[in-house]
Parts: structure tokens; sequence; C-alpha cells
């Protein structure tokens, strides 16, 4: 008798999600935003710690929080759940939606924590592959839905780690289609030509069946704080309240996130900066001996044309620049993918991948 309990048998294969977390002078390889929040943000979270009771449990119902969030996407508060993170968000709603028996469809290459969470609530999930464009496909589409009937069908717009949102018909003709929930994964939202937030707010037909979800990591400059949210239909929201944790937000958190919105302009105008320099990007990367594709977030994939990504990866990691290496991950041979910085970030990063790339030159 005794020694360790063993594993639950599906999940003895899994490992955990990470980035890899290296010191170095830039690091480019995790999406967040390269900027701080506001300083006038700062000064109003630290007068608002002030006047919280830190020996009393938060709001559970995250009251103040989903009324202003309900107040910038004109919808009503009983249509957002806020968690920890947009991580948490797809959680609970595998938890309540998913399980044994049931299915969540998604469109590789994606975000690969929508099919590990899935597999950690011990959802089956069920894929389809993108074109060489890294485009959904209608009729893929349609044959995967017709023969998983899944519960959830993730669509990451923009796609990470690809780049592209979905166009509106597209994720309209998923709505269609889709017998379970769509959920838009936004986290890039905000970068992105349009939102699914708007087929919510008009009502397009199965928007009772459409989540969004969006996080304070990427645009909000708020990565350490760890606040995401949906917006959905009201039942949708009950479901994830049944099944999280009690007291899940704390008090911090939910302050960090209402005050935020305070901010919207200086929100917007980082996105334009960072916009600005992921079109320099984009065009320095034309010049060099690279595939890259179109991007709609705060980020570009790119394929060294000559020279393996994993040697690349190791020349900018030597010049203490990080970027993250897509090499191995399905449907991404010799990739890599690298977040947009400030400009000197950007300038390093482009410097160090030109010298790199320069190697393999006779």
């Amino acid at each position: 008798m005794g020694g360790p309990v063993p594993l639950r048998p599906d999940l003895s294969l899994l490992s955990g999600y990470h980035s890899p977390q290296v010191d170095v002078e830039v690091r480019l390889n995790t999406n967040e935003s390269p900027l701080p929040p506001p300083e006038e943000w700062l000064a109003e979270l630290r007068h608002e710690l002030g006047h919280i009771d830190f020996n009393r449990y938060p709001d559970r119902d995250v009251t103040a929080l989903r009324a202003a969030l309900g107040e910038l996407h004109g919808i009503d508060p009983a249509r957002v759940f806020c968690a920890n993170g947009s991580n948490e968000v797809l959680q609970c709603l595998l938890l309540a939606y998913g399980g044994a028996g049931r299915r969540a469809a998604l469109f590789e290459p994606t975000y690969a924590l929508h099919s590990h969470i899935a597999s950690l609530t011990a959802t089956e999930v069920v894929r389809a592959w993108r074109g060489p464009d890294h485009r959904v496909d209608l009729e893929t589409v349609d044959r995967l839905l017709e023969e998983s009937q899944p519960v959830v069908t993730f669509l990451c717009s923009p796609n990470n780690p690809t780049g592209r949102a979905e166009p509106p018909e597209v994720v309209a003709h998923v709505l269609e289609r889709a017998p379970g929930l769509v959920v838009v994964d936004e986290a890039y939202g905000q970068f992105a030509p349009w939102s699914a937030l708007d087929l919510l707010r008009h009502g397009t037909p199965g928007a009772d069946r459409l989540v969004v979800v969006r996080t304070f990591s990427k645009t909000w400059s708020m990565a350490a704080c760890r606040l995401g949210y949906m917006a959905a239909h009201p039942d949708v929201v009950a479901a994830c309240e049944a099944v999280v944790l009690p007291y899940h937000l704390d008090a911090v958190t939910q302050a960090a996130g209402r005050l935020a919105l305070r901010h919207v302009d200086a929100m917007e105008a980082r996105v334009a900066a960072i916009t600005e320099e992921r079109g320099r990007i984009a065009a320095a990367l034309g010049e060099l001996p690279v595939e890259s594709w179109p991007s709609d977030a705060n980020f570009i994939l790119f394929r060294p044309a000559d020279r393996a990504a994993t040697d690349v990866w190791q020349d900018l990691l030597d010049a203490s620049v990080l970027v993250r290496d897509c090499s191995s991950w399905p449907g991404l041979d010799n990739c890599l993918r690298v977040t947009v910085g400030t400009p000197e970030e950007n300038d390093r990063f482009l410097s160090a991948l030109g010298s790199s790339l320069d190697a393999a030159r006779p």
C-alpha cells in the first residue's frame, strides 16, 4: 500500500501550457502590451486600495465592473461574466457545457488552450484544418459540424498564432450551422477591423448561442491583473456563475478593471501606436527572406526561407531578443511569432533577425 495516487488516465499525456520565461532585454513572445497603463489609472487604483475592506470577501456578483463593461459595449450587465483572465472564462464555459460524451470543435492551427482546457474538462476535441492561407473553409466547417455535433465551437478572431480576424460572414455562417455555443475568442479584438460583439448587439440569428470572450491582458496593458470577461446570453452567464468557484475575482482586480474603463482614449491610443508598428514590422519582413502572413492582432507569424526556425530563434535569443518558437506546432512547420513591441524593441528584433538571416546567405 502507499505511493502516489494515479493521475486521471485521460490526463496522463497532457503537460501544462506555458511560454518560456527567459531573462532577456527584449521580450516579444507572449503578446503582452509593451506599454504600461496610464499613470492616472495607477494613481486612481492606489487611491481605491485605501477604500477596500480587505477583511471582507469581494463582491461575488462583480456588480460595478459588469455595469461598466455593459456601458462600454452597449449591452445589459446581465450579459457580462468576469473571471481571472479569459482562460477562466473558457474553463467555466467548458465546465458548464462540455464534459464526458460531449464535443468541442476548433480549427487548427489555433490557440492551444482551447483544446487544452477542453481536455482538462473531459470534453472530446474535434478538429478541422485551416487552408494554406490559414483561412477557415466553409465547406470544411459544415462537414465538421454535421459529423461531430459539438456543444461548443471555437473561433479565435484574430486567430492566435496566425493573426487574421475571421470575416463577419464566416462567424455568421458558423453561428447558423453550429448546433451549440459559438465562442469567439477576441483576446486581440481591439486590433481587428470588426468585432463579433456587433452580431451580439444587433440580434443576429443565433445570437443567443454566441459568446464573445475578451481580456484586459493585451490592449488594456493589464496582464499582471489576470482579468477577462465574456458577453453572452444571460442564461450562458448564469451557467458560468453556477460552476465558477465562489468569490473567484478579488476586490483589487475588480477595481483595477473598473478604473481602466475610464481611460478608453488612452487604450485606443496604445492600440493605434502598436498597429502602426505592426505595419512597419510587416513591411520590413517583406524585404527579408521570410514568408509572413497578414495580421489583425499585435503579433506577426513568419517563416524563415533558408534557415531552420530553431536556429533563428537561438540567434535572436543570443541577441537578447525572445520571440515564440512555433515550429513544432501542428500546421506551423518552421514558423516563429513575434509580438509587436515598442519602436526600439522592434528595431532590435529586425536588426537581430536580419543578422541571423544573413548568416544563411552565400
